[in-house]
């Protein structure tokens, strides 16, 4: 995955180019980590204890996992005279590596008050003191593991956010995480939405090393292959939520016609009458934001919506959603769009046309692997292979994705039903 290679031009130049890409890395590590912290530094410890549903977590356990990550998979194996800071904390933050040893169960996060906030802090200052220490004698396979690991670190940031969201939603006060006041901003007019035609026949998918200086991607995204792509044309932008408001007073979540069956059992199991967040009051709809709660701007992309909800929603438009392959390829192919600012962000920019947008972007496609996938050896095989079943693949980003976590061809994953994430769609239709 990482490839920093070094050309065999003799031993000075080598030891050179080795000191150069390990104070990169060692740039990255600390900038990563600082992330993490600066996320968390509008939190409470109560607010950092908080775990709303068994698929979210704690802001304290981001904190501890993506450490006990480092700990477990670098330190112990690779820097001789490394002390744990707690033999308990294996137990404690594991999360699903089963050749690790067992954990405490995902749903009983919450309940644990101990260790505290400023015992947390005080883990990741050893486990990065240590690690600084690693980075500056390892070799290219523990940096590959490295970089691996920051990625991993970028991962549960876009959790913090989505998670603390959902706990932060269930309060009657409407907690604010961070200010932010775009209520003298203009609303731009939404353009229609364009078709773009794409090309027919066998394309390449799937990662392909580029110029980064410290090249990445997750094993999910391999081998590269070949894939068919048909006549199909794919919108410019995803859905709004002013085009996904004419769904819901069309009668959008009462028809059972448009849902595929398990979707329409959800819908009625849960009683869905609108994206996550939304709420009707008597001028219209309000949502609820890390800023607060405000109206829906209809020039958004809708947001917080299932698999099962944009599926429905494509049938009522007459048209579909896409593969991940043709995703792809029009990513490859057409404008990223306009600049956005990097994130993390707590909440999507306004729609514009272009497919780097500010949500991630449901798919037609299981998770399933590539033709040739082989899992990684060890626990770090655990990653994702063992987890491509009953999931549907998102492509892109959104607004909680990290500056520089985001690629083409990233494959995010998660169930049907999953709405607390950053998730929306954009349409496709055959030609």
């Amino acid at each position: 995955m990482l490839d920093l290679k070094e050309k065999p031009t003799g031993e000075p130049v080598a030891r050179n180019a080795a000191a150069e890409w390990r104070g990169r890395l060692d740039t990255l590590y600390a900038r990563v980590r600082g992330d993490t912290e600066a996320l968390a530094a509008p939190l409470s410890p109560e607010d950092q204890t908080l775990q709303s549903m068994p698929d979210a977590s704690p802001t304290k356990w981001h904190r501890a996992h993506t450490t006990w990550f480092f700990e477990t998979f670098l330190l112990t194996p690779h820097l001789p005279g490394y002390k744990v800071f707690d033999e308990t904390f294996g137990y404690v933050f594991n999360s699903y590596y089963e050749a690790v040893g067992p954990r405490h169960p995902r749903p009983s996060r919450g309940l644990l008050s101990r260790p505290g906030v400023a015992t947390i802090t005080d883990y990741r200052a050893h486990v990065d003191l240590a690690m600084h220490a690693l980075i500056k004698r390892c070799e290219r396979k523990v940096a590959d593991l490295v970089v691996m690991g920051l990625h991993h670190e970028q991962q549960h940031q876009e959790l913090l956010l989505t998670d603390i969201k959902h706990a932060f939603s269930l309060s009657p006060l409407d907690p604010v995480y961070t200010e932010h006041d775009r209520t003298a901003d203009p609303a731009p007019a939404l353009a229609p939405l364009q078709w773009q035609p794409l090309e027919a026949g066998l394309h390449e998918i799937g990662w392909r090393r580029g110029e980064e200086a410290l090249p990445f991607c997750f094993d999910n995204e391999l081998p590269r292959h070949e894939a068919l792509i048909r006549n199909v044309a794919i919108a410019d932008r995803p859905v709004s939520n002013g085009e996904f408001m004419a769904f819901i007073e069309d009668g959008g979540y009462r028809r059972h016609e448009l849902w595929l069956s398990e979707g329409w059992a959800t819908v009625n199991r849960l009683g869905w009458e609108a994206p996550a967040y939304w709420r009707r009051e008597d001028d219209g709809w309000s949502v609820y934001t890390l800023h607060g709660r405000r109206p829906v701007d209809p020039c958004e992309p809708v947001c917080h919506v299932s698999w099962f909800e944009a599926a429905a929603y494509a049938q009522w438009a007459g048209h579909r959603l896409p593969s991940e392959f043709e995703w792809e390829l029009a990513a490859a192919t057409f404008p990223a769009g306009d600049a956005l600012p990097d994130g993390p962000r707590p909440h999507p920019e306004r729609l514009r046309p272009g497919m780097r947008q500010d949500v991630w972007e449901w798919t037609m496609s299981p998770y399933s692997p590539y033709p040739g996938y082989r899992p990684p050896e060890g626990a770090i095989g655990e990653y994702n292979g063992k987890f491509m079943i009953n999931q549907m693949v998102l492509r892109g980003r959104s607004c909680a994705t990290p500056a520089g976590h985001d690629r083409i061809s990233y494959r995010n994953f998660f169930p049907t039903d999953a709405r607390w994430q950053f998730a929306g769609f954009r349409l496709a239709t055959d030609l």
